[in-house]
């Protein structure tokens, strides 16, 4: 069965000794130390301690792992590319060894019905040591793998360009909550929405109807009560896709896309949104491939440029949470790099979750090699790895009571 880990009950409890935390609530200035909240909900600084203590545990092949959220193809690529994976494999249990992927995204084509989402969601992580985000799009309106099959039996909602016409912030923050309550009875855990983009280009036809609108103070409010709904119910919200999608006019999924908006321009208009959410504490920021040659000097991708994620997504707007790219199988990103070329770039920026390389192994092994050269430094990997980590701690994918058994 190989190496067994600590469970989290022995972390919690190392956590508790080094930092004097108690059972029971303390009357004192050292009550953000308590293990539990009046809520029931763990505090920062046992979730921080709990995190390090997991990632002190992990060789470096196990967070190289964790920096990958993968499509089912990638981890049973016996049927072809796009093949409707919809039942566990033998496949899927030798990935999920080798490479121990920090979750894994769901499309339409892998969901059924209830029992069968269910079931798949359960055997993935019975097979896999720490515990899989388990990920997919359900933003409402147009993109929604789950509402949009009746099998589901979940709630639709219209398009969210319709939702913002209304103007109603409390029925978004409702949206977020069903939304959340309806995909973690499933099984998720992690969801790619809300879209943060101000549409502003009536040609946009990536974002379409999927953007609250043109109006940056109204999809702001909008997006701040998405992100609270959704994260309410436990279900961690990504903003999408930074530093703003809404002006252009080509797509990224079938090539490269560059914007001409400066940074006033960005600030004014599209950075509104995402501070919101930001600030609303969203877990996720996804990071898209088009380019801001105004601002960047260069025309590579966003999601690979150390300046839009360092200087402006963490140290100007104050993210600290995960960063993780848009599908690196689109054509942005396909077109003009190898899996290897894509995976490095962007973690070498400072993202610090890939989605959906082409090739696995390939951009799995070209992380490794780069931190064994030097390219990439091994506490850069760390500072990631806690993020992650930190997250599925905070969000309850791993519970105190886990053991974390590698296969």
């Amino acid at each position: 069965m190989g190496r067994v880990w600590r469970t989290l009950g022995a972390a919690l409890a190392v956590c508790i000794v080094l930092s004097g935390c108690q059972k029971k609530p303390v009357q004192s200035t050292e009550a953000d130390l308590v293990v539990e909240t009046p809520s029931g909900e763990l505090t920062e600084v046992v979730i921080d301690g709990m995190a390090k203590d997991i990632l002190d545990g992990m060789t470096l092949r196990e967070k190289v792992g964790q920096l990958f959220i993968v499509n089912l193809e990638l981890l049973d690529g016996s049927q072809g590319n796009y093949y409707e994976h919809q039942q566990f494999t033998e496949e899927m249990a030798k990935s999920l060894n080798r490479y121990k992927p920090g979750g894994v995204i769901f499309f339409s084509r892998n969901i059924e019905n209830r029992d069968q989402t269910k079931k798949l969601i359960l055997d993935l992580q019975e097979n896999t040591g720490i515990p899989l985000f388990i990920s997919v799009d359900e933003e409402g309106g147009s993109v929604a793998r789950i509402a949009n099959n009746p099998n589901m039996q979940t709630t639709r909602f219209p398009t969210m360009e319709a939702i913002g016409e209304a103007e109603d912030e409390d029925y978004v923050y409702d949206m977020g909550a069903t939304i959340g309550t309806e995909i973690k009875e499933l099984g998720f855990n992690l969801n790619f929405a809300p879209v943060a983009d101000v549409k502003t280009n009536s040609f946009n036809t990536e974002i379409g109807d999927r953007s609250f609108g043109d109006d940056p103070k109204l999809v702001a409010v909008f997006t701040k009560q998405m992100v609270k709904g959704l994260q309410d119910q436990n279900i961690s919200a990504t903003l999408k896709h930074f530093p703003g999608h809404g002006d252009a006019e080509e797509d990224s999924h079938q090539g490269p896309v560059n914007v001409e908006s400066d940074l006033n321009r960005l600030r004014s208009v599209e950075f509104h949104p995402f501070s919101a959410g930001i600030k609303a504490g969203a877990d996720c920021v996804m990071v898209t491939h088009l380019s801001v040659s105004r601002v960047t000097g260069t025309v590579e991708p966003a999601c690979m440029s150390s300046l839009i994620i360092e200087q402006i997504l963490r140290s100007e707007m104050g993210f600290d949470g995960i960063a993780v790219t848009d599908a690196m199988d689109m054509g942005a990103i396909t077109d003009v790099y190898t899996p290897g070329e894509a995976a490095v770039n962007a973690i070498r920026a400072g993202m610090d979750v890939v989605l959906m390389p082409v090739d696995l192994d390939e951009a799995y092994n070209a992380v490794l090699e780069a931190v064994h050269s030097g390219d990439i430094s091994e506490s850069q990997i760390d500072e990631s790895v806690l993020r992650v980590i930190r997250t599925k701690v905070k969000r309850g994918v791993i519970g105190t009571d886990t053991d974390l058994i590698q296969p």
